[in-house]
Parts: C-alpha cells; structure tokens; sequence
C-alpha cells in the first residue's frame, strides 16, 4: 500500500484511479481548485485528511476515512461509492452521500442540506447531523443514537431501524415504508403522513397533527405531547401513556390513551375503536 503523508494537492484528479493507498496528514486545496481527487479509487486507507475542493470521493470502492474534515466548500463529496467506513469525522459541504451503498459512519458531525439521498446500506453511531432533506429514497438504514437536526427527513425511505435517537424535524417519514423507531424522541409538525408500516415503540412524540393517512400504523408505550388533529384517516393501532389533546377521524383500527382531550368525528366512515382508560368504553 502507497502511502502518502503531510502533503497538499490542488492539482485536477490528483490521484485519479488509484488503488491500494494510504494517506496520512494530507490537505486537499491550493489555488489550482482542481475537483475529483480521489475519484475511481479503491482500497483507501485516509486518516487525518481534510478536503477543501470539491467531489473528492467519486465512484470509490472500499475506503476507511478516520478523524478527517470535509469542509463547507467540499461540495458533493461522496457520491456512487460502495463499502465505505467513516469515523471521527466531520461531513461538511452540501450533498456529502448520494447514491452510494453500504456506508457506515461512527461518531461523525455533519452538516449537509441533501445528506444520503438514494442510499442502500447505511448505517450510522453516536453521530450528529443537521441537515433539511436528509435520507430521501434511501433504503436499508440501521440509526443507533443520532442527534438530528432537520425538516423534511427520511421521505420515501423504505426499511428503516432507528434506535435511541433524538430527532428535531418536520414532516418526517412521509411516504416511508417499513420502518421502526425505537426509545427515541420526535419532534416536529405533521409526522409520517401516507406512511406504510410505520412501528414506534416507546416513543415520545411532540408536535401538531401527526400520523394521518397512514396504513399499518403501530404505536407501542408511546407519549404523545401537544399533539392535536392525530391520526385523521389512519389506520392505526395505538397504545398510549398520557393524553393526547385530538383524535380526528382516524379511518380504522384501535386507539387507546389514558387521555384524549378531544374526539372529533365528522366524517362518515370510521371503523376505529377509541378508548380513553380514565373512561373505559368511551368509542366513537
């Protein structure tokens, strides 16, 4: 394996096509702002590196990236990639990940606006991200202890675990297909609308007008805080601790709370069995 240490290279397709080398220490800028340095790579070993230019990693095959630093300005930075590992690193730049396959970051920061649009494979560790349209059309995602920061996130993704996470972020899971969130936080307006198979399980979940016109909907010991208008053409299983403030016209299913602060009705055609526990037997 070639190695290359504490050096800088600004130059176009610095080292186009290599494969089988290490690079310690190395800057990727300089006055030349030439892109693509590393592109149609394989077997990479990159340790304390920081990129300044722009689509460094393109079409790379097996890659471990440690402590290195994208900047703002390293603009779609990973992109067509497979088997990539990424630890201790920070992600900057708009559209760092796209369509690129088994990826996993470890204790990464990221701040990427487009961060892992149409992945498969990725999994992600006691990382930080903010980011407004994270994960569209990805697919395959294992998450264990993220701190998001985000709008419209996971859209369209399809296969999804998420574990421990605190998630601050509107219009999440829209259009999503079986995913699971477990013991985490959401916070955000207008959760998982037309979502398919949607599991939550010991969730606390905060916002306006969540879950409506989702099929195969599960929730698990979940709390619902400040959550009105839930649930409107749902078809929905729910067991919750604590009041939810509105139900409205969910289409099917069962909704039990020890709370509901209001039930609304207006519609013909719900099937749904509602039950408040402080008055067993309350339906609509």
């Amino acid at each position: 394996m070639k190695l290359y240490k504490n050096e800088t290279h600004d130059e176009e397709r610095a080292f186009y096509g290599v494969r089988g080398a290490r690079f310690i220490n190395c800057e990727f800028s300089g006055e030349a702002d030439g892109e693509s340095a590393l592109k149609e790579t394989a077997e990479l070993e990159i340790e304390r590196c920081r990129f300044l230019l722009r689509y460094p990693l393109w079409h790379t095959d097996k890659a471990v990236l440690t402590d290195c630093v994208m900047t703002d300005t390293c603009r779609a930075a990973l992109w067509y990639d497979s088997d990539i590992e990424i630890r201790g690193s920070r992600l900057g730049g708009i559209k760092a990940l796209r369509e690129s396959k088994n990826i996993t970051l470890e204790g990464c920061v990221i701040n990427s606006t487009e961060f892992a649009w149409f992945c498969r494979g990725v999994k992600m560790t006691d990382c930080t991200l903010t980011a407004e349209y994270p994960f569209l059309q990805s697919s395959d995602i294992e998450i264990t202890r993220l701190n998001m920061t985000g709008k419209y996130s996971f859209q369209y993704v399809k296969n999804a675990k998420i574990r421990d996470c605190v998630l601050d972020t509107k219009d999440a899971f829209w259009h999503s297909e079986n995913v699971t969130v477990y013991d985490s936080v959401i916070k955000g307006e207008y959760l998982a609308w037309y979502s398919k198979n949607l599991h939550l399980i010991r969730c606390k979940i905060i916002g306006t007008q969540p879950l409506c016109c989702a099929e195969g909907l599960v929730l698990e010991e979940c709390e619902m805080l400040d959550c009105d208008l839930a649930f409107e053409k749902s078809v929905v299983t729910a067991d919750i601790k604590g009041e939810i403030l509105s139900v409205k016209n969910p289409a099917a299913g069962k909704i039990t709370a020890d709370s509901i602060g209001e039930i609304i009705i207006d519609e013909p055609g719900s099937e749904c069995e509602i039950i408040r526990r402080a008055a067993e037997g309350d339906t609509p």
